[in-house]
């Protein structure tokens, strides 16, 4: 088989299990409010995932296919990064952790190309911001989340429970629109900078500006797809196990995560979706009260954040040299 044909098929296999492992975060908080159905959530945060493409272009998925030299990207270490990403996702889903899959790819797509290269070959300049958002993204999140709550909650204190609670529903509709629209920006391109490289290697296109029209339409099948599928393990862990969510907490917590996302997808740095929304919704438990975030669960998902990456190039260093024996 064409090994062009296995990146692709392998590709969109990543963009499916990433919709009900990742692209859940994107409608966790409207799902456990019970603003929108699990099917109408889907429906909603897949059409501003795909309008995310027009207004954001493809600064992550060029960030993405970038973290490695171009002399060192075959077809091989883009199959070998691929498997691992999925392997560990897919590990991760079972658990119901939301690790980030875009570390995972980024971790996969760095590891192969290590055991094809050297590790001179990884651009750690590139890396290196995206480690760092590892903490800064939830902090970031947490942050405006924290102050939306504090805001929010005095503009609202003399409103009726009742009434403002109506309110806030019809505004979460809003406020997850802006955060699948981050997410779209983000989360929802680094297939594309993946199936990208493998057409650059193929020669099949000079650069990522003349990236076909269906890969675009093919990642937002998927990663839709998988959503509507498998997602509603994370989004247990998302919208129930770190604090209780309300109409009032979801717009908090969904409109920092946009802000973020929105910041972060302008200046191409793929930051993890999970990561910005668990800080985000960790904000508004704190602006309740401390103990109302879940902490024994936040230390567990922020150890599995930390080890992705790495975990993630080890695999595929050795699905590198494995494939070695068959291809």
């Amino acid at each position: 088989m064409d090994l062009f044909v296995v990146v692709v098929v392998l590709a969109l296999l990543f963009d499916f299990i990433n919709g009900f492992h990742d692209a859940a975060n994107s409608i966790a908080t409207i799902v456990s409010t019970r603003v929108l159905s699990p099917f109408k959530a889907v429906l909603w945060a897949g059409f501003f995932n795909f309008l995310a493409f027009y207004i954001f272009k493809l600064h992550v998925a060029d960030t993405v296919a970038k973290t490695v030299d171009t002399g060192a990207i075959t077809l091989l270490v883009i199959i070998a990064g691929l498997l691992a990403a999925i392997f560990w996702n897919l590990i991760t889903w079972y658990y119901g952790i939301p690790s980030s899959s875009s570390h995972t790819l980024i971790g996969g797509f760095a590891g192969a190309a290590w055991a094809h290269g050297g590790l001179k070959v990884v651009k750690m300049k590139m890396i290196w911001p995206i480690i760092a958002f590892i903490l800064l993204a939830p902090v970031i999140g947490m942050l405006i989340s924290y102050f939306n709550s504090i805001i929010l909650l005095h503009l609202c204190k003399r409103a009726h429970p009742a009434t403002a609670d109506k309110w806030f529903r019809r505004v979460q509709l809003i406020s997850s629109a802006a955060f699948s629209l981050g997410h779209g920006g983000n989360d929802a391109q680094k297939v594309m900078g993946i199936i990208g490289a493998a057409m650059l290697v193929s020669g099949k296109i000079t650069s990522l500006a003349h990236l076909p029209q269906w890969v675009v339409v093919a990642c937002y099948v998927a990663i839709g797809t998988g959503t509507l599928f498998g997602g509603w393990r994370i989004v247990k862990t998302m919208g129930s196990k770190i604090t209780k969510l309300s109409a009032f907490e979801g717009v908090a917590s969904e409109a920092a995560g946009a802000v973020t996302l929105f910041s972060t997808g302008t200046l191409g740095i793929p930051v993890s979706t999970t990561h910005t929304i668990t800080g985000s919704i960790i904000g508004v438990g704190l602006a309740k009260r401390i103990s109302a975030v879940r902490w024994g669960v936040t230390v567990k998902l922020f150890w599995a954040w930390i080890i992705t990456i790495p975990i993630s190039a080890l695999f595929a260093l050795g699905f590198y040299h494995l494939l070695h024996y068959f291809v």
